[in-house]
């Protein structure tokens, strides 16, 4: 009885020194220290590091690479205090081969309640002007429409309150978008999540 009571305490002291040497074992990574939008060019200011004791299943930048991530875009919405994963993280831009951009003003009544945010598709409307008619009866029934995907979004301007969003089009809906821009005649419809 002695000795397996001896054996219990020997086995339960390793147990333990074997926990304390993971929990020991930390591990420098990058995290977020404030909001970054999608398609935002990540800088120092946006990250800072944290040690932590790192399960191996959880992929996260290390600290040592920080200054390969700094400069490039937030391939996803970033929250502060959470981890950088590689694959958050893109060299890629928004507006893709083929692609144009379009700033687009919009008036504060013209604006959707819901907060505009780069990556989000969009619909690019056109309105006739009052007093302007088709040219036929289709296109009075159903307006003519453009895909569009949101790149970046101003702050409201001071006194007029209007908001800049650049719209990424295809590269043959860009001169159509800008006219209708130019025109007054566009209005911005958020598109289903799906896209759809």
């Amino acid at each position: 009885m002695i000795a397996l009571s001896l054996g219990l305490i020997a086995a339960g002291g390793a147990g333990v020194a074997v926990l304390l040497l993971q929990v020991g074992h930390r591990t420098e990574v990058v995290t977020v220290v404030r909001d970054v939008q999608v398609g935002q060019v990540l800088t120092e200011q946006d990250l800072g590091k944290a040690s932590i004791a790192l399960d191996p299943a959880v992929k996260a930048v290390h600290a040592d690479d920080l200054d390969q991530v700094v400069g490039k875009r937030a391939a996803v919405e970033l929250r502060p205090g959470s981890l950088l994963a590689p694959s958050q993280v893109t060299k890629d831009s928004l507006v893709k081969a083929g692609e144009q951009l379009v700033p687009i003003g919009l008036k504060p009544e013209q604006i959707p309640a819901t907060v505009l945010v780069p990556g989000q598709k969009v619909q690019l409307v056109h309105v006739p002007a009052q007093g302007e008619t088709g040219t036929d009866k289709a296109s009075e029934s159903r307006p003519q429409t453009l895909p569009g995907r949101v790149v970046n979004v101003s702050s409201a301007a001071p006194g007029t309150g209007v908001v800049v969003v650049d719209v990424a089009t295809s590269t043959d809906g860009g001169p159509t978008v800008a006219a209708w821009v130019s025109a007054g005649t566009l209005r911005l419809v958020l598109a289903a999540p799906d896209g759809r």
